[in-house]
């Protein structure tokens, strides 16, 4: 429950204008329990309407996309693009498609994106967007008619020092290809910075795709380090999901030491208890774009069991969710407890419900949120940025290390702006008011609230 009646008055005005967009008040919410800590030493957000500014957009653009399906049937979606601010630099934030995407999701990653940026300390805003176009089931020929449509509209509205889309959920390499090809054909000039998440070919970026994946094992390292002594090292660990996150995550905690024994997709979840064989999930996901229940066919001793949620119900040392939002609510938190795990960090935006992150932080776990723990995809987004500003390009070892030096320092930042606020290792809270801090700073300089 909010404390500052001026936080309750912001919060009263974002559910009354918008009483439907439920991910978007949960999102607000978390933000808002935060900054009730530090809202009263700051008379000059309420006297120049700061926070209410912080909740709204700058823009937000909504448009139909219009293609034809293989059968020479016109079929139309829905595109969006929610900029929501832009004060430390050009709009920057992916591109969803799925059958889910409304404006309320939209808003919540957008409005989440605005703190994860600033949390990795480069100069990008937060934005985000996308479709209910969904992918899946699609030709190649009809996912490139559908993105050719969708960026004549979005083309509009972006720009290297404007806003500068990547991909999410539904998007990848092939996504972003067409989508570039149509921005290149449109403009009639290679603006290679206009996207990211590239092919190496065209300007992307070397450990671009495992950055977010890599980057959720760096931070939750650093954690386990600095607040455990502990490592990743001789630890067991789910990983809910099977797309690049999870994937490169599972890669990575591999690497430093762990026993992957458990991922998912949206139909159910494979467990391996002598060890994931990521090469089989790679090669399912990745190479022909399958079902995780391939696995168990492939993978003598493994199992498959139906229905996603149910992964939870394996004992770890580590949690990490990879999947979707809001996929561990209260009762779930507590079955990953009682199993004995002693830490969690967010691959996904948001995939814990607020009870269940009651739940963890009550019960003494190492909590790392989305907005700090995912973060390395939008950092190494930020560093194709920069790499196709100076027509250059750095090695895969570079690019590594820039990202892991970023995430130890967005944990640090975390961190001690928890110690600050009198909540030592909340990281919630941290990472909160971390980000914010940045970007109002910045919006009451420029006079833009």
């Amino acid at each position: 429950m909010l404390k500052s009646e001026y936080l309750q008055r912001v919060y009263s005005q974002v559910v009354t204008r918008d009483p439907d967009q439920k991910e978007f008040h949960q999102a607000v919410l978390e933000v808002l329990e935060s900054l009730d800590l530090i809202v009263d030493k700051h008379p000059e957000y309420e006297a120049n309407g700061v926070i209410e500014s912080f909740v709204e957009p700058e823009r937000v653009v909504t448009f139909r996309v219009p293609w034809v399906d293989d059968e020479g049937h016109v079929q139309v979606n829905r595109g969006y693009r929610v900029q929501f601010n832009s004060a430390i630099g050009p709009y920057k934030g992916g591109l969803r498609f799925h059958p889910t995407v409304n404006l309320s999701i939209l808003k919540f990653l957008g409005f989440e994106q605005i703190l994860k940026n600033s949390l990795t300390g480069l100069p990008i805003g937060g934005a985000k967007g996308g479709s209910d176009f969904d992918p899946k089931g699609k030709s190649d020929a009809e996912v490139m008619r559908f993105c050719q449509s969708f960026m004549t509209e979005l083309s509009r509205h972006i720009g290297q020092f404007v806003d500068v889309p990547a991909g999410d959920i539904g998007v990848g390499g092939r996504e972003i290809g067409y989508l570039f090809g149509q921005y290149r054909r449109i403009r009639d000039a290679h603006e290679a910075g206009i996207l990211t998440g590239k092919g190496l070919t065209y300007g992307g970026s070397l450990a671009r795709t495992e950055a977010t994946g890599f980057g959720l094992c760096y931070l939750t390292q650093e954690m386990l380090k600095c607040m455990r002594n502990d490592s990743f090292a001789g630890k067991t660990v789910v990983i809910s999901g099977s797309g690049n996150v999870a994937i490169f995550a599972c890669q990575k905690a591999t690497e430093l030491g762990a026993k992957v024994v458990a991922m998912s997709d949206s139909n159910g979840y494979i467990h391996d208890p002598n060890g994931i064989d990521l090469d089989v999930v790679k090669d399912i996901k990745l190479g022909h774009r399958g079902r995780i229940k391939e696995y168990a066919d492939r993978v003598p001793g493994s199992t498959y069991t139906e229905g996603f949620r149910g992964i939870w119900t394996i004992p770890c040392d580590i949690a990490l969710p990879c999947a979707t939002q809001n996929e561990i609510d209260g009762d779930i938190a507590k079955t990953i407890v009682e199993n004995g795990a002693i830490a969690v960090a967010e691959g996904a935006n948001m995939p814990s419900r607020p009870e269940a992150i009651h739940v963890f932080q009550d019960a003494g776990l190492l909590f790392a949120p989305a907005k700090a723990a995912n973060a390395g995809g939008v950092a190494t987004s930020a560093l194709e940025m920069s790499q196709n500003s100076m027509r250059y390009s750095w090695t895969f070892q570079e690019v590594d290390a820039k990202l892991q030096e970023i995430m130890a320092n967005i944990f640090h930042n975390a961190y001690d702006a928890s110690v600050e606020c009198g909540v030592e290792g909340d990281l919630v809270v941290g990472a909160n008011i971390a980000g914010f801090k940045k970007v109002v700073d910045a919006m009451l300089a420029q006079g833009i609230v």
